[in-house]
């Protein structure tokens, strides 16, 4: 078996021709540690087990996302453990964080991550951002195990607390970042996702009532505007449909400098507001 056999299979399957060659590239790197070279020149069963590989071409052609195949995703330029129970950590989410660490914060920060999933934003900002206090919240038993995982083989410094984000503590003047990339899909928008995505990454992560699109980030902007201290930053990743609303609500709880950058596809991807 080869890598141009193994990638039209795929293909056979209904993935797009690029999409079906990448997927096989990183099952065959990150997985099985096989360069480019190998792959052109070499049998695949050189350097996996045939049993394994043929139950990880299942997998895909069953469409489970190629990251929960290989247990990894990349982020920020860090490989991050990933399985079902937490959402895969996307590209555009590295914006964000390197958004946050461009900015001047007292020595050292306190950070804080809502809703961490995996705990790539928490760990990359903890080990990106010198001294800073880094804690993360998940109301997820599943999410918070893997941010642990991913906490301990990265030797960062980050305290992961089970806390319901829309039943918040009261906290006052605590952190100097607020950032939290919640759920944001709404269930209408549904229809217009990848299969993969509806068929195995956790519905809690990511959908909020069609009537009430701003659930998590008001219940977040609401706590944060008395947790964050004078003159805190709170970041959110949102959803480019509602960015006007987004302003309109964090305008209305008394944020200050509120600020709008697009993502790497030309989309209002991301905010952060200023606490008085």
């Amino acid at each position: 078996m080869r890598y141009n056999e193994l990638w039209r299979k795929l293909h056979d399957a209904s993935y797009p021709e690029g999409e079906a060659k990448a997927v096989i590239r990183m099952l065959l790197t990150d997985k099985y540690g096989m360069t480019t070279a190998d792959m052109l020149c070499e049998d695949v069963e050189r350097y996996t087990d045939a049993e394994t590989l043929s139950a990880d071409v299942s997998a895909l052609l069953a469409f489970v996302p190629v990251q929960y195949v290989v247990g990894k995703s990349w982020f920020c330029d860090r490989l991050f453990a990933v399985r079902r129970g937490c959402l895969i950590p996307r590209p555009e989410t590295e914006e964000l964080c390197r958004w946050i660490e461009e900015s001047s914060y007292p020595s050292p920060p306190a950070i804080l991550d809502i809703g961490t999933g995996s705990g790539c934003i928490a760990i990359t900002l903890s080990l990106d951002i010198s001294e800073a206090e880094v804690e993360a919240w998940d109301i997820s038993d599943e999410a918070i195990a893997i941010a642990n995982d991913n906490i301990h083989s990265s030797k960062a410094d980050v305290n992961v607390i089970k806390c319901d984000a829309l039943n918040p503590p009261t906290d006052i003047e605590k952190y100097d970042v607020i950032v939290s990339n919640p759920p944001y899909v709404c269930d209408n928008e549904r229809g217009r996702m990848e299969a993969n995505v509806l068929r195995y990454e956790p519905h809690g992560a990511l959908f909020v009532p069609d009537d009430d699109a701003l659930l998590f980030y008001r219940a977040i902007a609401r706590y944060a505007s008395s947790a964050l201290r004078h003159g805190g930053c709170l970041y959110f990743e949102i959803n480019p449909l509602y960015h006007s609303q987004m302003e309109d609500m964090l305008n209305a709880l008394g944020y200050d400098d509120i600020l709008m950058r697009e993502d790497q596809f030309g989309k209002q991807r991301f905010i952060k507001a200023i606490r008085k």
